[in-house]
Formats: structure tokens, C-alpha cells, sequence
């Protein structure tokens, strides 16, 4: 989102019953707008995580490093399809590789990825 100079007429009008100086709240708000960089790259996180099959991933990859060919098994599927999804969460930074020979192994780039999956548990179990 770009920084408007104004807000909508129906916003403003809120503003003007909430706010003694709706002005300040405006430029209040606007600056706490998070950047269009910061949303792209939350979404991008967000969308990685987004489907079942990458949770099923970072899932075994909690447990250790595993190879393409594992993680083939721990998804039932061809490599083919694998391969897509290591792209997306290698491309939203929760995935490293390495080449070992032939071999390709992943794992968890950053143990942060484990805290936002347990957040993500406890919140649908509380919810």
C-alpha cells in the first residue's frame, strides 16, 4: 500500500468523532504502516506455510536433515513434486540445502520456523 495523502471520507469522518485532532491520528497511522517489502516477505512466509504438504516437510525435518529421496517418502509423492515444494520453502527462507555426491540434503534454516509452527499449534488448540 502507498501512503495516501488523505483517507476515505467515510475514515476521516470516524476520525473527526474519535480523535480531537484527527490530523496527528492520520499521520499517527501512516507511519506505522508496515513497508510494502515487509508484507511482501511476511506473505511469502505465510504462503510457504500454507500447505499441508510443506508442513509435513518442515515436520520431519524437525527430527533431522533429510535427503530429497526421505523426504519423498514422508510425503508419498514423486520428486517432481518435492522438488516444488523445497523450491517454495527454500524461496520463503525456511529451508537450506547442501550437496553431499548426487544427493541433495534440508534442513530447518533457522530454529524460528519451529517456534512459528508450536505458536500456530497452541493457537488452533486454544482456539
Amino acid at each position: 500500500m502507498s501512503k495516501p495523502d488523505s483517507p476515505p471520507d467515510e475514515a476521516y469522518s470516524a476520525l473527526e468523532r474519535l480523535y480531537d485532532d484527527p490530523e496527528e491520528r492520520i499521520a499517527t497511522l501512516q507511519d506505522i504502516r508496515p513497508s510494502e517489502q515487509d508484507v511482501a516477505g511476511q506473505e511469502t512466509v505465510f504462503k510457504a506455510l500454507g500447505n499441508e504438504d510443506r508442513l509435513r516437510v518442515l515436520s520431519a525435518l524437525r527430527e533431522s536433515e533429510c535427503c530429497g529421496c526421505e523426504l519423498q517418502i514422508v510425503l508419498d509423492a514423486p520428486q517432481s513434486t518435492v522438488a516444488t515444494h523445497l523450491r517454495k520453502l527454500k524461496e520463503a527462507g525456511l529451508v537450506k540445502s547442501r550437496k553431499k555426491g548426487k544427493w541433495s540434503y534440508y534442513r530447518i534454516a533457522d530454529t524460528a520456523v519451529f517456534e512459528l509452527l508450536d505458536l500456530a499449534h497452541a493457537i488452533q488448540e486454544s482456539a
